[in-house]
């Protein structure tokens, strides 16, 4: 069985890969492997078309592969709130929290990625079209293979760009270079507080396989739920998967970023998540209207989540 991330170097997909590495999926009895599928929304129509099993990607991108949902449920959280951060480059001076320094700026930022930093700068005021602010891809980062929020890093480290949105490990990276500034992390405070429930990482599977064969979703769910409790328990853990998965030096990363993301590794989807996310798609155009909690959630495993 194949699971697809659109970001392997991550901490915001790091549970359903990490669950591979360190053998969870394995102890509740599944052939189940992650790969690298970039952008997101090919995750999501290669679980449409039953080219994959499982996509650990971002919740609101379902609608890439399924209107509606219609056909797909989030099965499980790999972890809570939208997950990016706004890094501007460090020589532009930007204090965190500024967002009016995104004015006349080119940002970086992912396909259906960008759909989060769109809406919060409109929530916060700004005026994408008469405010001048580029959001488009990061140059060389659409193509197999590629971790977004590295490339994205490297290109703000060569001046192709003024700042990017992008997940933590890119923002560490860029922070750690001396070569980017944070601006923006939603999940600790910064922005508008509805930013939080646009989107967070989710397990998705097909509601064929939920329905057809839900022992196996369960398990899938099972051990996602133990691989974040293993994290808790022993971060070193994190470092073993690195040292598996990356480069050295992301490898010795990986551990301080998935160390502050603990409080966030959460298997729940909560109804205010929900209702936070329809908001979310239906200002952005990706649903006509709200739809109700059971038709975006598979119910059925919310007793594994704790």
């Amino acid at each position: 069985m194949r699971l697809a991330v659109p970001d392997l170097i991550s901490n915001s997909y790091f549970p359903a890969v990490a669950a591979d590495v360190l053998g969870f999926y394995d102890a509740e009895g599944l052939d189940l492997k992650h790969e690298l599928l970039f952008p997101v929304d090919a995750c999501y129509r290669a679980l449409r078309d039953g080219e994959i099993d499982f996509v650990g990607g971002s919740a609101h991108a379902t609608l890439a592969g399924f209107p509606d949902f219609e056909g797909a449920r989030l099965v499980a959280s790999l972890s809570q709130g939208m997950y990016w951060f706004l890094i501007m480059r460090s020589d532009l001076n930007v204090a965190r929290g500024d967002i009016d320094a995104v004015k006349g700026r080119n940002i970086g930022a992912a396909p259906w990625v960008e759909l989060g930093l769109k809406r919060l700068l409109t929530e916060a005021g700004i005026d994408l079209a008469a405010d001048n602010v580029t959001i488009a891809p990061v140059p060389g980062a659409i193509q197999p293979g590629v971790s977004f929020g590295m490339m994205a890093a490297k290109a703000l480290e060569e001046g192709k760009l003024d700042g990017f949105w992008a997940n933590g490990m890119g923002a560490e990276t860029a922070i750690r270079r001396g070569v980017g500034s944070l601006v923006l992390d939603v999940r600790r405070g910064d922005g508008p507080k509805s930013a939080f429930n646009y989107t967070q990482p989710v397990l998705v599977a097909r509601e064929d396989m939920i329905r057809d064969d839900p022992d196996t979703v369960a398990a899938a769910v099972r051990a996602i739920v133990k691989t974040q409790n293993a994290l808790k328990a022993d971060i070193s853990r994190a470092t073993l998967v690195g040292e598996k998965l990356f480069s050295p030096d992301e490898a010795a990363m990986i551990g301080d970023v998935v160390a502050r993301d603990l409080p966030f590794y959460d298997a729940r989807i909560s109804e205010e998540f929900v209702a936070g996310m329809n908001r979310f798609a239906v200002q952005m155009g990706l649903m006509d209207a709200p739809l109700p909690y059971d038709r975006i959630v598979a119910t059925q495993f919310s007793g594994i989540w704790a």
